[in-house]
């Protein structure tokens, strides 16, 4: 393992963040404090509870998995796109790093910067609602897992993209979509019976249930069937990526 080119590129990454960090610190409290203020003062005033937790702390799991899978994706898919635009792809294909190694050091750095913002949107809502966790380490592991897998899903969106338009793409025109239409503002119990039925298609409801279930006990399925959906993800992108690396897919051209 050369523990120093994956340094190399973990703190180039990093580094890239942090010159931003007061864009990258200020807006996802700039946003959470607005979805508190549209949902939980506006709706929440109407709809006080969901199965019995106030609506103010119920869609606090949603809001974390909505930026965490955004931000993680598009930082995924920034981070090998710009050295494949650039033309510098090519020079960290020839140096002696595995591909494992490029992997490790670009996903571990989208995955970091998407962590911290979950616990930063995390921290803003603890101010507006009274916030417990039941299961803190289930919530660390599903936070993790969602980083780990959504930016992994980035880095392949990179490597498929051949221009900004296509980087910006899914995570606009899918992921976030699914996040919403994932059960991140409502219960899935909420909705009639054929739309329960058509919303157990969407990916993201596992994912979502799972993880408001570490902070209040309370699933729309059960947290087995959401882990296995989160783990099951990780592997498909791990074997996608593995997949690019071996045939040369759209790096090599």
């Amino acid at each position: 393992m050369n523990f120093q080119a994956v340094k190399a590129i973990y703190f180039f990454e990093m580094a890239r963040f942090f010159r931003t960090l007061l864009q990258s610190f200020v807006s996802p409290v700039i946003s959470t404090s607005l979805y508190f203020v549209v949902f939980g003062t506006a709706i929440g005033s109407r709809i006080q509870e969901v199965e019995g937790i106030s609506y103010g702390a119920f869609i606090v799991p949603g809001l974390i998995m909505l930026s965490v899978m955004t931000q993680a994706t598009s930082n995924g898919s920034f981070g090998i796109y710009f050295p494949k635009f650039i033309g510098t792809i090519y020079e960290l294909l020839s140096a002696p790093i595995s591909y494992f190694e490029i992997i490790l050091g670009y996903v571990g750095a989208a995955a970091t910067k998407a962590l911290f913002i979950g616990l930063v949107i995390l921290a803003t809502a603890a101010i507006f609602v009274d916030l417990k966790i039941m299961h803190p380490v289930a919530m660390i592991l599903f936070l993790v897992l969602t980083c780990i897998s959504f930016s992994l899903l980035g880095f392949i969106l990179g490597i498929w993209a051949r221009n900004f338009e296509q980087l910006q793409l899914v995570p606009l025109l899918v992921v976030t979509p699914l996040v919403f239409l994932g059960g991140s503002f409502y219960s899935v119990s909420m909705l009639p019976p054929i739309w329960q039925t058509i919303t157990l298609f969407n990916p993201v409801v596992y994912l979502v249930s799972g993880f408001r279930w570490s902070f209040f006990g309370n699933a729309d399925v059960p947290i087995l069937v959401s882990l296995l959906a989160i783990s099951s993800f990780t592997i498909v992108c791990i074997t996608i990526v593995a997949w690019i690396f071996n045939t040369g897919w759209r790096i090599k051209q």
